[in-house]
């Protein structure tokens, strides 16, 4: 009988030892679980940039306007009669437009940046350059809106020149910016020699604003 009792215990030992590690295997078993099934999850962006574009065009009447960007395109000014066989203290004037191109997408400054003048008669020469409200306004005797050079400038100088500005156009794309009118008086000095000439060129240079 002592016997018996003493197996069933034995058993009853065993199960509980069997149980014990079997629950511990299932616990590290869900362990394993857990790790394993962990989920993951990326976003991915990009971004693609491009510049804008950005162009001032010029005229000389107002209406068929393009680019002249270095000298040996720049456009030829017609001035007011008799600008080819002028007189001492004699002024003559043309007019000159600009405006930035329909796909310019930035405002823009514009100033007087350079002057050269070449031939026996450049020292005798000076000029102004004031701003008007159309090609017509041009006149030898205009007084303009504003003041770009002052008058008496001597042809290859830039001081005291004023910037001014151009608008972008109100949708890009479509028409240019408004046109800014401009209008060049060039004077002769009381000592002009006869038979002398001069050739004058002048750059205009835009920059974008942000």
């Amino acid at each position: 009988m002592s016997v018996s009792i003493s197996t069933s215990a034995n058993k009853r030992s065993r199960n509980r030892k069997a149980k014990a590690i079997l629950a511990g295997g299932l616990v590290l078993g869900i362990g394993a679980s857990i790790v394993l099934a962990a989920w993951n999850d990326s976003e991915f962006v990009t971004g693609t940039f491009s510049a804008g574009h950005f162009a001032v065009q010029g005229s000389t009447d107002g209406t068929a306007f393009a680019d002249h960007a270095a000298a040996a395109d720049a456009a030829t000014l017609t001035f007011s009669t008799g600008f080819d066989k002028m007189s001492p203290s004699q002024t003559v004037a043309a007019p000159y437009a600009l405006h930035l191109d329909k796909d310019t997408v930035n405002d823009a400054t514009v100033s007087v940046a350079t002057a050269s003048g070449t031939g026996t008669a450049s020292s005798l020469l000076t000029y102004g350059i004031i701003a008007v409200d159309s090609v017509a306004a041009c006149t030898s005797t205009a007084t303009g809106t504003a003041t770009i050079v002052p008058t008496g400038t001597a042809l290859t100088a830039v001081a005291g020149a004023a910037p001014f500005g151009l608008t972008k156009p109100i949708t890009p794309g479509t028409i240019p910016g408004a046109n800014a009118f401009l209008c060049l008086q060039v004077t002769s000095s009381a000592l002009l020699v006869q038979g002398t000439s001069a050739v004058v060129t002048w750059e205009f240079r835009a920059e974008s604003l942000p």
